[in-house]
């Protein structure tokens, strides 16, 4: 079996829990601001695979946010990166004046002697992620290359993204059939499988024609929408703070699209909620309750919007759906 190491906060007393945490926390990573809404009886499992000079560790804890502040950076620097990689929830991270979303299978390189502020969250349940810890020496790349990655999203579900996680996720399933002698030859294997991925990554962003990036992250952007639609506070500016652009560069994004991306958000979540309107399974959820889903905090605003998109209140939309066996094509039911 590797060496490794385990903490649970549930083998302490509630009170202890997360002063431990973050005290175990700051001995494996560095020290860091941390603070949970669970702080009171906080639970959380952290397991370190040591290879070589490369730590691997899965862990599962509530929801936590996290700060590497200036201060803490002068006090304790172990000059190493951390990739983050967001198994079921999501990192929400802010650095400068930028902010990022990173969903689950998303791969984000992180700097010791860089501040920032993470939040990993994943609802009311539990937070569950693979970390790498690595020496900076290791990863051959010039610092101006790596700050260009810092705290972006490199997919782990495809290419190279997806065979690092793979072997991570097998690795740390089952550590059993390995020696201890075998854990830096595995950690040669982390770094290779890194190095690849990050240089694939630049050389991506090399070889697209601007029109190419351009229309990727447009896509890019449509999808993350379509993740988010659900969520109120999805405005022009959160997107672009996501995307770490500027609002203005988005608005120009969409010039081409027919449409301004305000409308197109607006017009995806009226049809959202018109197909909940016309499902008879949903008659019990109230037309209040499927605004709500699909972000419109306003009834008044939602009906108002959806008698301009399809000719009539929500209200009768729903009646006209539910009690007409033969609906017309004009009424979208």
């Amino acid at each position: 079996m590797l060496t490794e190491t385990e903490f649970r906060t549930e083998d302490l007393p509630g009170a202890d829990r997360f002063d431990f945490w973050c005290e175990h926390i700051g001995r494996t990573h560095a020290p860091l601001d941390l603070h949970s809404e669970y702080a009171a009886d906080y639970r959380a499992h952290l397991r370190v695979l040591e290879l070589g000079a490369v730590h691997v560790w899965p862990t599962t804890h509530q929801a936590l946010r996290f700060r590497r502040t200036p201060k803490l950076i002068r006090q304790s620097d172990p000059e190493r990166y951390h990739f983050g990689i967001p198994l079921r929830g999501t990192h929400r991270v802010a650095w400068g004046d930028r902010n990022a979303v990173h969903g689950p299978y998303e791969i984000v390189p992180f700097d010791s002697s860089r501040a920032c502020e993470v939040t990993c969250v994943n609802g009311t349940d539990p937070f569950s992620g693979i970390g790498i810890e690595i020496p900076r020496s290791l990863l051959h790349l010039p610092q101006s290359k790596m700050d260009r990655l810092f705290a972006r999203g490199m997919s782990g579900r495809e290419g190279m993204g997806a065979l690092l996680v793979q072997f991570l996720t097998q690795l740390t399933a089952d550590t059993s059939p390995y020696l201890p002698s075998d854990g830096p030859r595995l950690g040669t294997v982390v770094v290779d499988l890194l190095s690849a991925l990050l240089a694939h990554t630049l050389d991506a962003d090399r070889s697209l024609p601007p029109e190419s990036r351009s229309r990727t992250l447009v896509l890019r952007i449509r999808s993350y929408v379509q993740q988010n639609l659900h969520d109120p506070r999805l405005t022009p500016r959160a997107i672009a703070a996501a995307h770490n652009i500027s609002t203005s560069y988005l608005h120009r994004l969409f010039q081409d699209e027919h449409e301004t991306i305000a409308a197109w958000i607006r017009q995806q979540r009226l049809e959202r909620a018109r197909r909940d309107l016309a499902d008879p399974a949903m008659f019990s959820t109230t037309i209040q309750a499927i605004a709500a889903r699909w972000g419109f905090t306003r009834a008044a605003d939602f009906t108002r919007a959806f008698r301009t998109a399809y000719g009539m209140p929500p209200k009768h939309y729903r009646q006209q759906c539910l009690h007409s066996p033969e609906p017309t094509a004009w009424t979208h039911c």
